[in-house]
């Protein structure tokens, strides 16, 4: 799970899906990161963590991490929030492989909103971001 500086939208996925994935048994490692470096070692937004925390979802453990190229070798999927995030992730890919695995979460090709300007958008990003993983889940 990929967004900008891995405070807000990212970590919500991945506290999301491990969620989702831990109900189905599913053993799926999953992670999160941000395309910038600015966040490196900071725990999520305390928005991020408040609306997680409303839905039963603990992510204030987390901590911010960047994208990396390694990445790609230990993840098969690698969902990108928005298209700047994706074209940012696609530039370190090494091999049409590593391109293979990065797409867009929300499967109409729109992107998740950024909330960190707008308080208001944090709930309509949760059930976003929740209906993506559960189709993933869904699927698996």
């Amino acid at each position: 799970m990929v967004c900008l500086g891995n405070i807000c939208r990212s970590p919500l996925a991945e506290g999301i899906m491990r969620d989702l994935a831990a109900r189905a048994s599913l053993p799926w490692e999953i992670d999160s990161a941000g395309t910038g470096n600015w966040h490196v070692g900071d725990p999520p937004d305390p928005r991020s963590i408040r609306v997680a925390s409303q839905h039963g979802i603990d992510i204030s453990g987390l901590r911010g991490r960047q994208f990396s190229v390694h990445d790609f070798d230990r993840f098969d999927r690698i969902y990108a929030m928005d298209l700047d995030n994706y074209r940012d992730i696609l530039r370190k890919a090494r091999t049409l492989q590593d391109e293979a695995k990065v797409q867009l979460l929300l499967d109409n090709q729109q992107p998740v909103p950024d909330p960190w300007y707008d308080d208001a958008l944090f709930a309509p990003v949760y059930e976003l971001i929740y209906n993506a993983c559960e189709k993933i889940v869904q699927k698996a």
